[in-house]
């Protein structure tokens, strides 16, 4: 009951902004007025002028691919070139050397994709310069990308007979100047109203409060405090979805996260934009009830999510009830698992947290996984492993679960023997297979790379932990990877040339299988004409359609995953209750 109260508070709050906010970026997308567009319109037609770009221009959806391909290719080269020369560069007060080849190829391709999966320490690795100037810019591109695929497909189903679905170079730019930078400007300021360091001053040294005496009798009286322009980087990755922590430890860091409401306001700040979509897809397509529809299907699963991962952590393990040795109860403290969580936010916002976190494609974390119980962190895996579609990343989450409604309106027209349609469309063979693409990807990416990585000795030498959690590790790592998500299992050294490179990989094979898959179905969608609703036509919004959808989603995901989660957490389950 204790954790029920603040979870339903979140998700309240979290429809209360969403509902308004879907509106205004269906408008933005329209080239609709908005209450910005006064300010903002002079500096949006100065970029096109500078680019020589044609705003009114139409692209087939092979040209809008190319565009959307080539702009990331050169971000990737961009990103990793700039980590290479980091020494070289202003804005580095510490003297931080460059990275090694292979880990600045992984975390390029982690930025450029919207995962955000970092394998080194923030504080440690890089530069001010190379997280502002580098890691800050991919925070804001990459999830305009996705949001722009997606407005692409809505046109898709929107237009009839047609080819153009807009331009990517206007697509990019007004999602950037009308929806990420002013929402990012806005939590910026709130999040250092609340402490969160925003500056560029040089690592400060401080005396300790009272001092501590390590194992081998050395007494420390002073501590490193890093410091650096984290704000600013900090409202955008929870914003658009990125993940990544300015520091080590990410939100669980102190100067990262300080107080509960700076909790709060990130943790809204993670569904935020991704449920506003589901909003704006129903305004696009000039039915709302196709959007409340998305959304209640990812609401439900993210619910019951929620529910249980509060449930196995407040319960704890068997090992922590035996003999009552551990008091388990909410009752004037934290109570439950608290192993690996700060006891500023505890099992509630804690949870709250892990599953947002991995349901939005985020990858942020304020406390480690790794050390939540079997089930509590196999359903922050399993969400990842659904393909990210729970919510998940900006744009990109709702692209994969209208591929999934396509997949279960196909299965429902073989059922009752009529041809599938959604949205006025016909679906044909082509859509198929390009909606399998879009919702197979993820598993596939995610069980090739983890099996390989599962087979070297050298990735077993990089765990904390034997058996089945060792497996879980590596699991965890490639779902993260797989499902373009960045958020760590942890107990994990994934600083080496096998990993960072295969897990590179699959980042980017997990982002673009499935983005030009969508905007193949958006461009013959956009070719076909409209069906006529007739009474045997299956209704796509109502209650029915809803759980088939779950249930389609849940089946993708239970057939592909269920034999590692079997060898992974539920037999670390198992273990203890044996």
């Amino acid at each position: 009951m204790n954790n029920a109260i603040p979870m339903t508070f979140y998700v309240i709050i979290l429809v209360a902004l969403a509902f308004p906010l879907g509106g205004y970026i269906g408008k933005v997308m329209n080239g609709e007025p908005v209450f910005l567009s006064r300010i903002l319109k002079p500096a949006e037609q100065w970029i096109y002028r500078l680019l020589h770009v044609d705003a009114g221009e139409q692209m087939s959806w092979k040209k809008y691919a190319l565009c959307t391909v080539v702009f990331s290719v050169f971000c990737l080269i961009g990103l990793m070139g700039m980590q290479m020369i980091q020494q070289f560069l202003p804005g580095n007060p510490e003297n931080l050397p460059n990275p090694s080849w292979h880990l600045a190829f992984n975390t390029a391709a982690s930025f450029m994709t919207n995962t955000n999966w970092q394998a080194y320490s923030g504080e440690s690795t890089l530069s001010y310069f190379t997280q502002m100037m580098g890691l800050t810019v991919q925070n804001f591109v990459s999830p305009a990308v996705g949001i722009a695929v997606l407005f692409v497909l809505i046109r898709g189903f929107v237009q009839v007979r047609k080819e153009g679905l807009g331009s990517f170079w206007t697509d990019v730019t007004r999602i950037l100047f009308y929806i990420l930078i002013p929402l990012s400007v806005v939590l910026t300021l709130g999040q250092v109203s609340q402490g969160v360091v925003q500056n560029f001053k040089p690592y400060e040294t401080v005396s300790l409060v009272e001092p501590i005496v390590l194992k081998d009798g050395t007494t420390v009286t002073k501590q490193i405090v890093p410091m650096g322009p984290a704000a600013s980087q900090i409202a955008i990755k929870q914003l658009g979805t990125n993940g990544g922590g300015f520091f080590g430890v990410n939100s669980a860091h102190p100067l990262e996260n300080p107080t509960p409401f700076s909790n709060l306001l990130e943790m809204i700040s993670l569904l935020l934009i991704p449920a506003a979509l589901c909003f704006t897809f129903g305004r696009n397509v000039k039915d709302k009830r196709q959007g409340f529809a998305l959304f209640a299907a990812m609401t439900i699963v993210l619910v019951v999510c929620l529910g249980l991962v509060a449930f196995c952590e407040q319960n704890g393990t068997p090992q922590l009830a035996q003999n009552g040795a551990v008091n388990l109860t909410a009752v004037d403290q934290a109570g439950g698992n608290m192993e690996g969580k700060e006891t500023r936010f505890g099992i509630a916002a804690s949870s709250t947290w892990a599953v947002f976190t991995t349901a939005a494609s985020n990858g942020s974390v304020n406390s480690m996984h790794d050390s939540y119980t079997p089930i509590g962190g196999m359903i922050p895996m399993l969400l990842m492993q659904l393909g990210e579609v729970i919510f998940g990343g900006t744009g990109c989450g709702l692209y994969g679960m209208i591929g999934f409604a396509i997949l279960t309106v196909f299965i429902a027209g073989l059922m009752v023997g009529r041809t599938p349609e959604y949205l006025g469309k016909k679906i044909e063979p082509f859509e198929m297979k390009m909606a399998v693409l879009v919702c197979l990807a993820t598993p596939v990416a995610i069980l090739i790379g983890s099996g390989i990585a599962a087979l070297l000795p050298e990735v077993a030498d990089s765990l904390n932990n034997p058996g089945a959690h060792g497996l879980s590790e590596v699991l965890y790592a490639y779902s993260s990877a797989g499902g373009n998500n960045g958020s760590a299992f942890a107990g994990f050294n994934a600083n080496t040339v096998f990993l960072n490179v295969s897990i590179g990989l699959v980042m980017i094979f997990a982002r673009f299988v499935p983005m030009l898959a969508t905007l193949a179905i958006a461009g013959s969608m956009a070719k076909k004409k409209t069906v006529a609703v007739s009474a045997g036509t299956l209704s796509t919004c109502n209650v029915m359609f809803v759980f088939l959808l779950i249930f389609i989603v849940l089946l993708v995901g239970a057939l592909s995953f269920f034999p590692a989660l079997s060898l992974g957490p539920t037999a670390e389950f198992f273990e203890m209750i044996a």
